[in-house]
């Protein structure tokens, strides 16, 4: 049955009354009965009992208009859920973090975002930028947190740009840099390319990697600890004032910069909770936390 049949039976059972559950439905008698009787074929009994005033309800159609109340009961219920879900902002999203988002800001943002909706649950991600990149272009997370420009034809906001430095434990000049000892550290492509270019675009030596470390963390605390420089994003080495930090000088007189977006789907906006944590993340100075 549909919806419909379920109102007209539940008005039926309501009024006894074929004339009154007409008016009350906004049907014409006649198609109200012609309803009646194609229900009747369909179901292959007698629903109602014509009386010399209104009708009654034969047991097999007492027990279908019983269900069509019930089921007009569930149907408004679900209703009233989904309402009530537009204004609600709970259940989980999916997020994907670059490695140094993650270790430095995912927390602080997910703490703030849980205290205006503490129903929110996240899954979490981390990994490369180029990992995020494919996660959010196959729809595995709602949203991507994401360092460099990756081909994107959705919707992406702009967090914040840093500039790409040198960060020594001591001063230097720009042609000694080559043969300093430089600790290295495995990064994504886009930020090798991008280091790599600026290397040979201004020296023709190799540069004297002494260190090799896998993680950014690592590297920033072997340069604390004196034993090298390295080329590293701005935001890794800010804390640090007795470091030495000198941001990549370009030809034109800028400095080699990196940027670091927000991507997203716009249909994903749809979802409550994916449009409550883009809009936070929007009023937010992300660069600064």
């Amino acid at each position: 049955m549909r919806t419909e049949d379920w109102e007209m039976l539940a008005e039926l059972y309501r009024t006894e009354n074929i004339t009154q559950a007409a008016q009350r439905l906004f049907l014409s008698q006649p198609t109200l009965t012609s309803r009646l009787k194609k229900l009747e074929s369909y179901y292959g009994v007698q629903l109602i009992i014509r009386k010399q005033r209104g009708i009654t309800f034969t047991p097999e159609g007492e027990q279908l208009a019983l269900h069509a109340q019930k089921m007009l009961y569930e149907q408004r219920k679900i209703e009233e859920q989904l309402h009530n879900m537009k204004d609600q902002v709970s259940g989980t999203i999916r997020v994907g973090v670059s490695n140094f988002f993650a270790l430095n800001k995912m927390p602080k943002l997910l703490r703030l975002f849980k205290q205006s909706y503490p129903d929110v649950e996240f899954q979490v991600v981390t990994g490369w930028s180029s990992e995020m990149h494919r996660l959010i272009l196959n729809h595995d997370v709602h949203i991507a947190f994401i360092k460099g420009d990756y081909i994107w034809n959705e919707t992406k906001h702009l967090l914040y740009e840093e500039e790409i430095c040198v960060a020594s434990p001591w001063d230097f000049t720009w042609e000694e840099l080559p043969c300093l000892p430089r600790i290295d550290y495995h990064t994504d492509e886009k930020m090798r390319s991008i280091v790599d270019h600026w290397w040979y675009s201004n020296y023709k030596q190799n540069p004297n990697i002494n260190i090799q470390v896998n993680q950014v963390e690592t590297c920033k605390e072997m340069i604390i600890n004196g034993l090298g420089y390295a080329i590293i994003a701005n935001l890794v080495v800010r804390p640090y004032t007795d470091l030495i930090i000198k941001p990549l000088p370009l030809p034109s007189g800028r400095f080699v910069t990196r940027k670091t977006w927000m991507y997203y789907h716009e249909d994903t906006l749809q979802l409550n909770i994916v449009k409550a944590f883009v809009q936070f993340i929007e009023t937010l100075d992300v660069k600064a936390l």
